[in-house]
């Protein structure tokens, strides 16, 4: 069937009680040449009913969950899941089938999109969810069909711009929760770690991590295009026939790879016309003759039509290679443009290299962004640069993570990864991330005290946090204010961190900008500008960013109320200021006690308060001594 929206697939996952998870339902078919009862499933796309009904499902009576999957046929743009998951009793179905032995029936109704919507898509599916529980006889499956002709027909027209984008995605409670750690999470991103998000239920997960993604001006919007480009696994014989026998199709590699492909065109004589890939990639694709056209496989509402990368060598072999961009590729690739003819016209309308400016002239406010193809990052940016290209050439975005996928962690061919997980497996191996973020206690545990130090946020940062916190708590006690002003609400919070990584960008374009650069942090600012992400974005001119203050937004004299502030986080954070908080713990419950163990616990609980407090405190006089110099 000729797909005919943003909708690719209705997709029902149930769980069998001998084969475990499966596709038991597709609507239009997962392959084209099997029915929709088929549980053949494309290889890229094995992971679907792990992801569909998560780990731990079957504690919960309904549940949510937003994934990624890789895309198909060699098409750049990243399928996004949203899956809604319930389990019913096996004795109030009204048609019990012969294969249900257990005393609860488990499935999930998955929608599989070309178009982030993830709390729009939410909304819709859990209604039409709830109603085919209700059928209580699961091979009624009209309202599934009816589901996939109504959500084509509703968001054919819908555009990535708007509030509907982040429905269901509150920076308010983000930042009620984290309070002053929400800048760190953000920073983490920036610097492209390796980030793992944790909690269970799912849906508490999914939320957490996509609403971080939101505060980054565009992302959730053109940010995740190509963030989920990764090989499944396969056996260890097959990898080896595969690497010997074809070079290797870089999955996780970015389309600033793709775009270097483009430019350099010219020299290597590669031509790309209509459906057929770069010269020495055609035997490389590991697909199917049969799979070849995928449904969905390409959009008429796809903004940017994105090409296969040229192959070259593994990535395990070519590591450096993702941490390099070479400017001079610009350069050449503009003179080799000029006397590019041979191109046929369908790959001119592909590239269009006049509509993929190497300056992004500033543009009027409308109210309306414009934006561009990206020349390097192949994204679509506004006139900033905006969003950041993050999420390409193997950073990936994995909103949950199946067991199933737990060697991605230690993937070569994957860079870094925001990913979230359920099972206390993934928490576990701290070996295989820079930081774990516990949602449940809003805590952030950063594994190497030099990256700790990286972000450990400057007097500027903590104001900024500071003020953030203290604007989505005031009128929370008024049940009628709270959330509905424009400060202190959602987009507000966008806005404010919007501010800030303008402010960011265009400081560390001015000339000797290094007193500047301190208010967000000198470390930080020093490893940012080793990323990937960084050098795409400064390989471009943005000159709209000449009219954007660049200095910190709260730049400004150290005062009293620094001190405190510097207190405060300290306190919370470090690891002097968790003892201290023991300490005080212990002492509480040795008060309540009585007899002569009274005494002597409270005595030595206070002599160990006091060395604490005093070691400390002597310690952070001596770091606000040194910031205030």
């Amino acid at each position: 069937m000729e797909n005919r929206g943003p909708v690719l697939h209705i997709v029902v996952v149930g769980f069998h009680h001998k084969k475990g998870c499966q596709v038991e339902f597709s609507y239009p078919p997962l392959k084209p040449a099997e029915g929709h009862d088929s549980q053949s499933l494309p290889e890229e796309w094995k992971y679907l009913p792990f992801l569909a009904l998560p780990d731990g499902a079957h504690n919960y009576q309904e549940d949510t969950v937003f994934f990624h999957l890789p895309p198909r046929c060699g098409d750049r743009t990243t399928v996004y899941g949203v899956s809604c998951y319930r389990q019913i009793e096996a004795k109030a179905l009204k048609v019990r089938q012969a294969d249900i032995t257990r005393e609860t029936v488990q499935k999930s109704v998955c929608v599989l999109s070309q178009l982030p919507l993830y709390g729009l898509l939410q909304a819709k599916l859990q209604l039409i969810t709830h109603a085919y529980f209700e059928e209580k006889d699961f091979s009624q499956i009209s309202i599934l069909k009816e589901l996939y002709d109504h959500m084509n027909s509703s968001l054919g027209n819908t555009s990535l711009e708007g509030s509907q984008v982040y429905l269901g995605l509150s920076p308010r409670d983000l930042v009620l929760h984290f309070r002053h750690k929400v800048l760190i999470l953000f920073k983490l991103i920036l610097l492209e770690k390796k980030v793992l998000f944790y909690i269970s239920p799912v849906n508490r997960l999914v939320g957490a991590l996509m609403t971080v993604l939101s505060l980054f001006p565009g992302m959730i919007e053109h940010g995740l295009t190509d963030c989920s480009h990764y090989r499944p696994r396969k056996s260890i014989s097959e990898d080896a026939g595969l690497q010997e026998n074809t070079p290797h199709l870089d999955d996780s590699v970015s389309t600033a790879d793709t775009s270097d492909a483009n430019l350099g065109m010219g020299k290597g004589g590669r031509k790309v016309a209509g459906d057929h890939s770069l010269e020495g990639q055609k035997g490389s694709v590991p697909f199917s003759p049969s799979e070849k056209t995928c449904n969905g496989a390409q959009s008429s509402n796809s903004a940017v039509q994105r090409l296969k990368v040229p192959s070259r060598a593994s990535p395990a072999s070519s590591e450096s290679d993702w941490e390099t961009l070479d400017p001079s590729i610009l350069e050449e690739s503009d003179l080799k443009g000029e006397h590019e003819n041979t191109a046929s016209e369908q790959a001119e309308n592909l590239l269009s290299s006049e509509s993929l400016p190497i300056t992004v002239q500033p543009q009027p406010n409308t109210g309306h962004a414009v934006l561009v193809p990206g020349l390097i990052s192949g994204l679509e940016e506004d006139q900033y640069g905006m969003p950041l290209a993050i999420f390409t050439k193997g950073y990936l975005c994995l909103p949950y993570m199946a067991l199933q996928q737990h060697h991605l962690l230690s993937d070569v061919t994957v860079r870094g990864f925001v990913a979230g997980a359920t099972n206390i497996l993934f928490r576990q191996q701290k070996h295989l991330s820079d930081a774990i973020v516990e949602i449940e206690d809003a805590h952030v545990q950063i594994h190497d005290p030099e990256l700790r130090k990286i972000l450990n946020p400057t007097t500027a940062d903590l104001r900024f946090a500071d003020y953030l916190v203290k604007h989505v708590t005031e009128n929370r006690d008024d049940v009628f204010l709270d959330g509905t002003g424009w400060e202190g609400g959602d987009e507000w919070i966008r806005a404010q961190f919007s501010a800030y990584l303008h402010a960011l960008l265009a400081a560390v374009l001015q000339p000797d900008n290094e007193k500047t650069l301190s208010d967000f942090g000198t470390l930080f600012v020093a490893a940012w500008k080793n990323t990937h992400n960084y050098r795409v974005w400064n390989s471009n001119k943005h000159p709209a960013l000449a009219e954007v203050n660049s200095s910190h937004p709260f730049q400004g004299q150290y005062s009293v109320s620094d001190v405190k502030l510097r207190l405060s986080h300290s306190v919370q954070n470090s690891e002097r200021g968790k003892k201290i908080g023991n300490v005080m713990v212990s002492t509480s419950r040795n008060v309540v006690q009585t007899g002569k163990a009274v005494g002597q616990s409270v005595g030595g609980a206070f002599t160990s308060a006091k060395s604490a407090v005093s070691s400390w405190f002597s310690t952070f006089t001596q770091s606000t001594q040194n910031l205030g110099d």
